[in-house]
């Protein structure tokens, strides 16, 4: 509002100024002679001062003119002006404008319109580190892997985007099938760029896949370094792939250095199940048969297990059932409240035929939480107690069909696995292993591990069911 003020009173004043001007040299009188030559031309003040405007007028056309010549002039012959400046940004403009359009039919799935107008913007901006890509990713949606590649290989002529190039080579490798050749490229993709998760998972995936477990755990640790990893997450992972080293050593008679590389792992991971079992073998095969129960107690601190308790029962195999039980005592009274813990105390019990123990230990479980192993453990202690053979195969019906309880379960697919594995064999997810009860639905009731005692009780119940109808 006030500088369209000021714009209107600077109007008024420079007219002023003009009007003023004007009639001031119409009023002055006199006349104004100019010589040229011979000639002598006599002009009022009022029309020479509009005859010096005009000439200055004229003198800047001329030289308007004369700089456009000298630019049509420098423009054909290839010299830099303010024409070609001109036409370079028309022709820029319009470069850019196919690579949106190109960038655009690529997001919509149209892959023919994005080459065409990729091909039309490399003419028209001759940058190849913005057409190349457009270009391979379009010829890819085409099908049209040859040009892909090509494309590809151009990306790596330029520093700004030969990590692109790697990436794409990397992936019609690993969609041809040829693994090895993609995990060199991944390799070359992650020294490029070590912090671009995408590739770290890719690299890792690729490392664990061919048990390159070495790698894998750089790799690893890259991640855990750039925060794209959890700390806690990435010790625990770390572990895990120590101990598919310690297999792999193990299986190729490398004893001293599996047993290094298990016990690496159970440090790195107390609570990893597998780790802490194949770790307390080796200790118990060293004869360090005190260190192989404080690993499995630690475990069982952590998560108990039943894989747990068969090894921490495997340390002492010549012993006597009251022995056993006293010795198990260290690990039962770890969690004392756990499922896993009041079953394991009901088959001490039974073992050690002490039946209203076993009762006692098992509380409500057969109700409360009605599995295989603890219907089957309630067949056993009825058997122990001198029930009729109508109970306990009622009790063993109910277990036959009853659930089988926790299993190893991918937290990924939710496959039931037999055993745990780094690895889920259907999703190839990595550390996805859940102990866990599955969906009643993809349940399956098997027979579960149970102590020698109860499946001595089984035994009998199953060899008189057999023998009754001789009777």
């Amino acid at each position: 509002m006030i500088w369209s003020l000021v714009r209107i009173i600077l109007f008024i004043c420079t007219i002023a100024l003009i009007t003023f001007g004007v009639v001031f040299l119409i009023d002055t009188g006199g006349e104004v002679r100019v010589s040229i030559a011979a000639m002598e031309y006599s002009f009022s003040p009022l029309m020479a001062a509009i005859a010096v405007i005009l000439l200055l007028v004229a003198v800047w056309l001329v030289i308007i003119a004369l700089g456009l010549v000298l630019a049509i002039f420098h423009f054909f012959n290839g010299d830099e002006t303010a024409i070609t400046r001109y036409f370079n940004r028309n022709r820029q403009k319009r470069g850019f404008d196919a690579l949106a359009e190109g960038m655009v039919a690529l997001a919509s799935g149209e892959g023919k319109t994005a080459m065409a107008q990729a091909h039309k913007a490399e003419k028209l901006l001759a940058r190849p580190e913005l057409t190349n890509l457009v270009s391979a990713q379009a010829a890819e949606m085409t099908g049209d892997t040859k040009k892909a590649l090509k494309y590809y290989k151009n990306l790596l002529q330029d520093d700004r985007t030969r990590f692109v190039g790697v990436r794409g080579l990397m992936k019609q490798k690993l969609a041809d099938g040829d693994t090895d050749t993609a995990m060199k490229l991944a390799e070359k993709a992650f020294a490029l760029r070590p912090a671009h998760v995408d590739t770290q998972n890719l690299l890792f995936e690729m490392q664990s896949d061919a048990g390159d477990w070495s790698g894998a755990r750089e790799t690893l640790a890259t991640k855990i370094r750039t925060g794209s990893l959890p700390k806690d997450v990435g010790r625990r992972r770390e572990a895990i792939l120590a101990l598919a080293d310690a297999k792999d050593k193990l299986d190729a008679g490398e004893m001293d250095a599996g047993k290094a590389a298990v016990l690496n792992a159970n440090k790195l991971s107390p609570t990893l199940i597998p780790a802490a079992v194949l770790a307390a073998e080796m200790q118990s095969l060293s004869g360090n048969k005190s260190s192989a129960a404080k690993i499995l107690k630690k475990a069982w601190g952590g998560n108990p297990h039943p894989e747990l308790a068969a090894a921490f029962a495997e340390i002492e195999e010549d012993e006597t059932s009251a022995q056993r039980l006293k010795r198990f005592n260290a690990l039962t009274k770890v969690n004392p409240n756990d499922t896993e813990t009041r079953l394991l105390k009901a088959e001490l019990a039974l073992a050690d035929e002490d039946f209203p123990a076993a009762r006692r230990a098992l509380g409500d479980l057969h109700e409360a939480e009605p599995t295989a192993r603890s219907l089957s453990i309630m067949a056993a202690i009825h058997r122990g107690e001198g029930a009729g053979d109508e109970v306990v195969r009622g009790w063993l019906s109910k277990a036959l069909t009853a659930s089988r309880g926790p299993q190893w379960i991918c937290g990924s697919c939710n496959k039931i696995h037999d055993a745990w594995a780094p690895k889920c064999d259907n999703c190839k997810a990595f550390d996805s292993m859940e102990w866990k009860s599955p969906p009643a639905s993809d349940d399956i009731a098997q027979t579960t591990r149970v102590l020698p005692f109860v499946e001595s009780v089984l035994t009998v119940s199953d060899n008189t069911d057999e023998e009754a109808p001789e009777a």
